[in-house]
């Protein structure tokens, strides 16, 4: 009876270096796939958004809802003030759509308030605000908010419709630059909600260029809202739905030349050296739009 062949060592280590070598060929595509199909799925989510978006528009006769601004002494901002409360009745609770899916891990203390650096990091979320017993009331860290919403899309604040004796809240003047209504002319260029940091931004084009992606911003909020949504989500670009609920990629430099609110100055942006000397000139590779 003929014995039956085994693999000899030199044969099983010939075969597993075959099969290592073939997974490191094969795990940067893979990799690349999942990336592109997390990008797919995060412009899904925001065209769903212009659909709310555009549903609430039409129940309010062409006006945003108010969000943040300090408000005043008969109008104090209140949760419902928000987009994610306000639009609520036309997304239900659907937390997952709030995010990106590049974007899903959410930056809280044990007793939900946010850690440092608030929305510190490229690719976390921000939220969840208090403990899970009293989700879907207003937060007991922050009542403006709702307990246990989290997210990592924002919206441009310079949208909203705030009370028109609001003051200048930090070094935003949102009573003279806020767009307020729905209907805007050029609407394809001004942003309405994309891959964020925070729940918010007042971006300006005299922002300064972030040190690196995903730097806090807490330390910068009367300064430069850009590094709340100058993120390397998508390899040089972010996501972004827009007034006339088109959804498409933003280069990052190409925020700065986006039209944010009524009296934006060009003038004012970075240049091209400042973009590409900014921490350690991360931003360099980056298509130029100027």
């Amino acid at each position: 009876m003929r014995k039956a062949r085994a693999f000899t060592l030199v044969e099983l280590l010939v075969v597993i270096a075959i099969i290592a070598l073939l997974m490191s060929i094969l795990m940067p595509a893979l990799a690349r796939v999942r990336n592109q199909a997390k990008n797919v799925l995060c412009q899904s989510n925001l065209r769903q958004w212009g659909n709310c978006f555009a549903m609430y528009c039409d129940d309010f006769d062409g006006k945003l809802m108010r969000g943040w601004n300090d408000g005043s002494a008969l109008f104090p901002p209140t949760h419902t003030d928000y987009w994610m409360e306000a639009l609520r009745p036309y997304y239900g609770n659907a937390h997952d759509l709030r995010c990106c899916p590049s974007a899903t891990k959410t930056q809280t203390n044990p007793d939900g308030s946010l850690g440092p650096g608030y929305g510190d990091g490229t690719f976390g979320a921000w939220g969840v605000f208090a403990s899970p017993d009293i989700c879907g009331e207003p937060s007991s860290w922050w009542d403006v908010v709702t307990a246990c919403d989290y997210g990592s899309f924002g919206m441009n604040a310079w949208l909203c419709d705030p009370p028109r004796d609001a003051p200048r809240f930090e070094s935003h003047d949102v009573a003279r630059n806020n767009w307020r209504t729905c209907t805007i002319r050029g609407a394809a260029k001004v942003p309405l909600m994309g891959d964020e940091g925070w729940i918010d931004c007042w971006p300006d084009s005299k922002d300064f260029v972030p040190e690196y992606s995903g730097e806090p911003w807490g330390q910068y909020s009367d300064n430069s809202h850009m590094v709340r949504i100058c993120l390397n989500r998508h390899n040089g670009y972010v996501n972004w739905v827009f007034m006339d609920y088109s959804v498409r990629p933003v280069g990052l430099k190409e925020l700065w030349i986006l039209n944010w609110h009524r009296n934006i100055d060009f003038d004012l942006k970075p240049t091209n050296e400042e973009f590409d000397s900014a921490g350690d000139g991360w931003m360099r590779p980056f298509k130029d739009y100027w």
